[in-house]
């Protein structure tokens, strides 16, 4: 009897562990790094970008994020943007399309450059003074000419909890898929292209 039930204990254990909650991909493997000012090879996408449905994911209750790099590449198929993340815990995520480009907080409008506005809450996100980490300080927008479907990635703010940027997209809300890698940690947005 004993047996039996931790038998079906470690089943139900199984079974509940492959079960996902929010639609959402995470996976760990690590892909080379490419910088706005140069271009090289990314790991292939889990799987091609199909669906342009609103993606999320939640953050550890330890997270304190601060993104300290944009990076932007391009694969056959899609083009991907990198948030290289600095600081504690892992990231939750926020990914969808927007009619406009509006600032958190001030409710500024800001101008974003292609046929798309994809806009991206990084969740467990941390204040560079609290994170103890450099933030990101390069161009406004982060652009990469051999990734022909992004046509930029804006500024990146923190507010309340959540850091917020845009990605110009130069299509008309193609598919994307978002996962997180770690060591270190990082949130990739993959964007379809024709």
């Amino acid at each position: 009897m004993r047996n039996r039930m931790v038998l079906t204990i470690a089943a139900v254990t199984a079974l509940l562990a492959g079960c996902g909650d929010d639609g959402s991909s995470t996976s760990t493997p690590v892909a080379t790094p490419v910088t706005p000012s140069t271009t090289g090879t990314l790991a292939e996408a889990p799987n091609a970008p199909r669906d342009a449905m609103p993606k999320r994911g939640t953050a550890s209750g330890d997270a304190g994020l601060t993104v300290t790099n944009i990076r932007i590449g391009h694969q056959p198929g899609f083009d991907r943007v990198v948030y290289d993340l600095g600081g504690t815990g892992t990231p939750g995520w926020i990914v969808q399309y927007a009619d406009r480009a509006v600032q958190d907080g001030s409710g500024k409008p800001i101008d974003v450059a292609g046929k798309s506005i994809l806009e991206v809450q990084i969740l467990g996100s941390a204040y560079p003074f609290d994170s103890a980490v450099a933030p990101y300080a390069g161009p406004d927008p982060a652009t990469e000419p051999s990734a022909p479907g992004i046509a930029g990635v804006y500024r990146n703010t923190v507010f309340e909890g959540t850091t917020q940027s845009f990605i110009g997209v130069n299509a008309d809300r193609p598919g994307f898929i978002v996962t997180t890698l770690n060591n270190p940690t990082r949130l990739v947005i993959d964007v379809a292209t024709p």
